[in-house]
């Protein structure tokens, strides 16, 4: 098993889930963040290192990964995590608001792959992990700038692992189609397991990483069993 994980835009649900069942099979943590005080529970829990950084600038993408390198070394597993919304009818969307839902959901995305590569590329092996949504593969009503940026963070996760895969790189990606169960959404008592159990999800993460090269996948979609698709 790999030995190093680098979990970028952690907070305390998926990322979460993910950190501590990673950390359970005796991988060191990295979590990297914009506001890593958020992090102190999880990371004294599992004993992690806290990273800060904005990923939509390459410098603090440049920045983090050399710093991890430099505590943990280079991390053999990377999952990225970050996303940003914004809702509203296409004529009153803010092109700011718009520019920021990509920089984030996508263009991040390609800035840690390509630092992630070059490290694995050296190392002859590792896995790329990306987290998608119900609109990585379906654009919905008011919604344009987040389809944008997770059907491109889809089409980045396609393109790379047909390139890297072959350089014993695994790269996968996650469709999260449903609500991720939370402290502040949980499941109606009229409706249980409506929403997907972060550790669930967490434990598909891990099934991908073990899986054997002969018999990679490149992509998944996890939903609740009353979830329609």
């Amino acid at each position: 098993m790999s030995n190093t994980a680098l979990i970028v835009g952690a907070g305390s649900g998926l990322s979460a889930s993910i950190a501590r069942l990673f950390a359970q099979e005796g991988i060191s943590i990295a979590l990297a963040a914009r506001n890593v005080d958020k992090l102190a529970q999880l990371s004294e829990e599992i004993g992690a290192v806290c990273f800060a950084a904005d990923v939509s600038q390459a410098d603090e993408v440049q920045q983090l990964f050399n710093d991890v390198d430099q505590k943990l070394g280079s991390p053999h597993i990377v999952v990225y995590n970050p996303s940003w919304r914004v809702r509203g009818a296409l004529i009153d969307l803010n092109p700011q608001d718009v520019a920021k839902t990509l920089e984030i959901t996508a263009y991040g995305g390609f800035l840690v792959a390509q630092a992630a590569a070059k490290r694995m590329l050296q190392q002859g092996s590792g896995a790329i992990f990306f987290t998608g949504a119900s609109a990585s593969v379906k654009g919905y009503p008011q919604s344009a700038p987040f389809a944008m940026g997770k059907f491109a963070l889809r089409g980045l996760a396609q393109s790379i692992a047909r390139e890297l895969a072959p350089k014993n790189i695994h790269v996968a990606h996650f469709v999260i189609d449903g609500v991720i169960r939370s402290a502040s959404y949980s499941d109606p008592a009229d409706n249980p397991d409506s929403t997907l159990d972060p550790d669930a999800i967490a434990q598909t993460y891990l099934n991908i990483l073990k899986q054997p090269r002969s018999a990679w996948t490149w992509e998944v979609e996890l939903r609740p069993w009353v979830e329609r698709f």
